[in-house]
């Protein structure tokens, strides 16, 4: 398993960082007590979790202290890990403070320039350990997002990226957030053979009416070629997954079999896929 361990100054921008991470497919816990990290191993051994990232700083008080034994029981195990340290000015840390509201958690009832002064001295051992420090005095979260994907991207490979394929009928609406759709009208609808209309395309006897047609064999060779041609840019622009819509008039039978095709023949390629049919 990989792992990425985030630190660093209360209000540098380990809550954005963690969100970026997740979009990068990492399985993410806040607050992470380190004496758990070896017990997190252990219970997802199996689990199909290959990257892990854990926020660990000052909150948890004493539990803090854990962290170097568990970051030697993980080059002990073999387990590869980063960390990245986020700090900021005191200035800006003060500022987002004062705009949020929040309490530092060293302030202990004095100001948040105390806190931070306490926080420093107890992270400045693991700030030397860090792989990559990120100032984040004067970057807005797109640009935190950018320097975190910078760093983490060499371990990065198109088998790591995640194409998410969406089967969906017009009628219902196209749906929010894919990056591609495609129309599967084209192909001749089983809708209109009686043995086959109450059935969906997860049918066999629907999906080899759907797929024995030229040109959806045409459209399912083109549709491969493409994403073996834009993947390696759609990650060169710090991209790591891709959302496709597959629809047809109901959602029921083209759409679904296409789709589950998409899906079989990425599989087959080794890439990292989802299929889901919003309509059945």
């Amino acid at each position: 398993m990989k792992v990425v361990i985030v630190t660093g100054l209360s209000g540098a921008g380990k809550t954005q960082a963690v969100d970026c991470l997740e979009d990068m497919g990492f399985y993410c816990v806040d607050n992470m007590p380190p004496a758990l990290i070896p017990n997190f191993m252990d219970l997802t051994t199996g689990k199909n979790i290959e990257r892990a990232a854990f926020v660990i700083d000052v909150r948890g008080g004493s539990l803090f202290d854990d962290l170097n034994a568990a970051l030697e029981e993980m080059k002990k195990n073999g387990t590869e890990y980063k960390i990245i340290y986020l700090e900021a000015s005191d200035r800006v840390l003060i500022r987002r403070y004062s705009e949020t509201r929040r309490i530092h958690p060293l302030a202990e009832g004095g100001s948040v320039s105390t806190g931070l002064k306490r926080e420093k001295k107890i992270l400045e051992g693991i700030r030397k350990e860090a792989d990559i420090v990120i100032d984040t005095s004067g970057m807005k979260t797109a640009q935190l997002w950018n320097e975190i994907k910078h760093t983490l991207n060499s371990d990065e490979n198109e088998e790591t990226f995640m194409i998410n394929i969406m089967s969906f009928g017009y009628k219902r609406g196209t749906p929010m957030g894919c990056d591609l759709v495609f129309d599967m009208r084209f192909i001749p609808n089983p809708y209109y053979v009686k043995s086959l209309k109450p059935l969906t395309g997860n049918n066999k006897k629907v999906s080899n009416f759907v797929l024995k047609h030229d040109i959806t064999k045409t459209f399912l060779s083109s549709i491969i070629q493409m994403l073996d041609t834009l993947i390696p840019y759609y990650m060169k622009e710090g991209k790591y997954s891709l959302s496709i819509g597959i629809g047809c008039t109901g959602g029921h039978h083209r759409s679904v079999a296409v789709a589950n095709e998409i899906h079989r023949r990425l599989v087959e390629q080794g890439r990292r896929a989802t299929v889901e049919h919003r309509d059945l």
